[in-house]
């Protein structure tokens, strides 16, 4: 896992850069269009199993900002886990409000697809906050829950490496999950999920080297 942290003058970070910004023009240009549309047609016509509807949401709500910040919060009480906690809190905070301020810009509307699946016991989410800005709230690319669940797989299974070599990359599992449960809810399109992920993979490598996340490594050898 140690090549997911790195430098913001890295090579990684300046390819994930450009790639981010590649992705963000075809969406903002309506190239991606076609694609999008049909696969969250896909989605719709598929929602109605009561089971998986309820679970798509419940595991769509665990991304949200909110949730994840009280997890950060219990990471930061633990005095073994409190670099992690604080990284983690860091970067929910940063990549909800950068989330919420592209989103303005690009101003992407979300599907316009009916729900015919099973009520949900909540309302959803919509994943993205951002300060003196209007429409961010109701628009789409890219998505936070994306963004947050990228971030917590990297925090997480990074600080779980040392254990776990091999089983930390399960942790990866989580924000490909989200993604799917954000189609499947009919919150985001395909390429919102990509841009959110490419954003969450970006601040997470930085930010972990920032707060010298390694460290936690050192201490588990001692």
């Amino acid at each position: 896992m140690k090549n997911w942290i790195f430098d913001i003058r890295s090579r990684s970070f300046v390819l994930l850069a450009i790639f981010f910004l590649i992705i963000t023009a075809i969406v903002y240009f309506g190239i991606t269009e076609n694609f999008d549309q049909n696969i969250i047609l896909f989605f719709s016509e598929r929602v109605g199993n009561p089971t998986l509807d309820i679970t798509m949401q419940y595991l769509t709500e665990s991304g949200d900002a909110f949730n994840m910040l009280m997890f950060g919060i219990l990471m930061l009480i633990i005095p073994k886990t409190r670099r992690v906690g604080i990284t983690l809190m860091i970067l929910i905070v940063i990549s909800t409000l950068l989330t919420g301020y592209i989103k303005c810009g690009v101003d992407r509307d979300r599907p316009d697809f009916e729900y015919g699946g099973v009520s949900f016991p909540v309302s959803i989410s919509k994943d993205t906050f951002a300060l003196f800005c209007e429409g961010g709230y109701d628009a789409s690319y890219p998505s936070g829950h994306a963004a947050r669940s990228m971030i917590f797989a990297i925090i997480l299974g990074y600080a779980l490496s040392n254990r776990f070599p091999r089983g930390a990359y399960l942790m990866f599992l989580y924000p490909v999950l989200i993604s799917l449960s954000r189609l499947y809810v009919l919150q985001h399109y395909p390429m919102d999920v990509i841009g959110g992920s490419i954003i969450g993979i970006m601040l997470a490598g930085v930010m972990a080297k920032r707060t010298k996340l390694y460290k936690i490594l050192d201490k588990s050898k001692t």
